[in-house]
């Protein structure tokens, strides 16, 4: 069974950077090209698509509220996946997802949360002065 711990939420002021951390842990040798994502969901509010990457080819996908201030990057060693988020803004603040997928998915298919098996507990994220 595929488990995701995220780390690294907290409180930042408007304008700040922050890096969140997800370790993942039972992956199977055999999957292939699987995904892992992240989802952020604030108080009243969809779940909403931030950012995901292909675990063995790297590719990279983003949401547009986030495009170019956040970036996805992974550890394969470590079977760490990070989210480096820049310039953060009030309207960022939500708790924010780790989510896997069970193996390889289309390339359109990465935005859609239904599209992950796996979850972590979340960690909230909070930007405000």
């Amino acid at each position: 069974q595929v488990q995701l711990v995220e780390s690294g939420g907290g409180l930042v002021q408007p304008g700040d950077p922050l890096k969140v951390s997800c370790t993942a842990s039972g992956r199977s040798s055999g999957d292939w090209d699987y995904a892992m994502g992240w989802f952020r969901q604030a108080p009243g509010k969809e779940r909403e698509f931030v950012a995901a990457i292909r675990w063995n080819s790297g590719s990279t996908y983003y949401g547009d509220s986030v495009q170019s201030r956040f970036t996805i990057a992974r550890d394969k060693a470590k079977n760490i996946v990070f989210l480096q988020m820049n310039s953060l803004k009030p309207e960022d603040t939500a708790v924010y997802y780790c989510a896997a997928t069970a193996g390889q998915v289309a390339n359109s298919a990465h935005y859609n949360a239904n599209m992950y098996s796996y979850w972590g507990q979340g960690t909230l994220v909070t930007v405000s002065s």
